[in-house]
């Protein structure tokens, strides 16, 4: 059985299944606490049932295990005004939670 479910975190959504590793924006967890759980389930899919949220699907959720944090690439913003002698050079990266989902409950 293929159970899928669309979740939501950071402002933004991804499509997870058992067994999916991805990487999202870093949330706060507790010391030695590596359980994470999204409540926040838009769209449940079981291969032949469609359980869709008006906004969110009522007692579903999906349990991930964190696998650490990581830094995404470089980004260089430049910003340039010409004939004003004004530039600006920085640099960004972004923080990420690596998580690996474990299972979909829909209540």
């Amino acid at each position: 059985m293929n159970v899928y479910a669309i979740i939501e975190t950071g402002g933004k959504q991804y499509r997870v299944q058992p067994g999916d590793t991805l990487d999202i924006e870093l949330l706060e967890l507790a010391e030695g606490q590596d359980e994470v759980e999204f409540d926040r389930v838009l769209l449940v899919g079981d291969g032949e049932n469609l359980h869709v949220g008006a906004p969110l699907v009522n007692g579903a959720k999906v349990t991930a295990k964190s696998k650490g944090e990581l830094r995404g690439p470089k980004l260089i913003i430049c910003k340039y005004k010409r004939r004003k002698g004004y530039h600006l050079k920085k640099g960004h990266r972004q923080d990420f939670l690596r998580v690996q989902i474990d299972q979909i409950v829909l209540a």
